[in-house]
């Protein structure tokens, strides 16, 4: 978790990040445990309870910060001198449901930087099946 604190400024219980898996030159790969206590739970189907799609789209959004700021961290510079935010979402797709107890793998894909937007594709998934799909675009902004 040390790892996520240095790299993006979210901070429980908006951090929808666990493990950092893999940061590579083209994409990043992390994981997060669906826990049964999560506030979200009490109202979101009680008594059935279902991971809202809006907070899956977070959890790949927040990979695809993970790997902008160790991709271009050139250009971030000093510790908190950038911040990674959301500009784009489009064309997210629900595949399978997640629930307490369940893992997902978390992937952020670079696709092409245009201006200061870097555009780039997500995916979710959970029981080795595809949960989430989403094409997105991230900038860096002076923090």
């Amino acid at each position: 978790m040390e790892e996520i604190y240095k790299t993006i400024p979210h901070r429980p219980p908006f951090l929808f990040v666990d493990r950092i898996i893999e940061v590579t030159e083209e994409s990043a790969v992390a994981e997060r445990d669906i826990r049964e206590d999560e506030p979200h739970f009490q109202g979101h189907y009680p008594g059935n309870p279902l991971m809202p799609g809006v907070l899956l789209c977070e959890s790949v959004f927040q990979t695809a910060a993970i790997y902008m700021m160790k991709r271009f961290s050139s250009e971030v510079g000093t510790e908190g001198s950038k911040t990674p935010v959301l500009a784009r979402i489009q064309e997210a797709k629900f595949k399978q449901m997640v629930r307490p107890g369940d893992t997902i793998r978390i992937e952020a894909t670079f696709k092409e930087t245009l201006s200061k937007f870097h555009f780039m594709r997500g995916k979710v998934h959970v029981g080795g099946k595809l949960a989430l799909t989403v094409d997105f675009a991230l900038a860096l902004l002076d923090a």
